[in-house]
């Protein structure tokens, strides 16, 4: 009993590990998206996942696709409208900043939506220990349970040879009633021809 609580926090912690790990894995894959861009690399899934060091999947992933797929469209225009490309060009740490506000409002949104799943699961949980009884109740209850349902069944199984022997008994005293009938027709047929 001592080690599960151990085992728990172990579980825990590596849990909370791979999700510090795997956002700073996308705040890296975000920033590289910003930095192909303002440096006009052609921003493409394969050269965003090298240069952030991530997975080809991260970068597939929603919350970042998204902001690839800006960020090619933005290109795209950028090169059937040259001059719009130089003046975004100028205006250089206002698309910065735009490309951040972007960023931010996709990382409240998926915190958003984290923070709901979290809730939602913390509500099963509690609700789960609030309405269910205790496991040892649950144990005894069993074992209560096939207690009685073993009482029941031999009960059950001494009916059933109270029965067959009263069948058997009921019978023997029929045929002795019907042997008795006989024998008394018998004796009666016999006095009357004797008169």
């Amino acid at each position: 009993m001592s080690g599960q609580p151990a085992a728990s926090s172990r579980v825990t912690a590596l849990k909370a590990a791979r999700e510090r790990d795997s956002e700073d894995k996308r705040r890296r894959a975000l920033a590289a998206v910003a930095a192909m861009e303002a440096r006009g690399t052609p921003v493409t899934f394969a050269g965003l996942a090298r240069t952030a060091g991530v997975s080809t999947w991260l970068v597939y992933a929603p919350g970042v696709r998204e902001h690839v797929e800006a960020a090619r469209r933005r290109q795209a225009e950028a090169r059937l409208d040259p001059g719009r490309a130089h003046a975004d060009r100028h205006d250089g740490p206002a698309a910065g900043l735009r490309t951040d506000l972007a960023i931010a409002r996709e990382e409240i949104r998926r915190l958003r939506a984290e923070h709901d799943r979290l809730r939602q699961r913390l509500r099963l949980h509690l609700g789960a220990e609030i309405e269910g009884p205790a496991r040892a109740e649950l144990i005894a209850r069993v074992a209560d349970l096939e207690a009685t349902n073993r009482r029941l069944v031999a009960e059950r199984d001494a009916r059933s040879v109270e029965a067959d022997t009263g069948g058997r008994r009921a019978r023997e005293l029929e045929d002795e009633l019907a042997a008795a009938r006989e024998s008394l027709r018998q004796l009666i047929r016999a006095e009357n021809r004797g008169r």
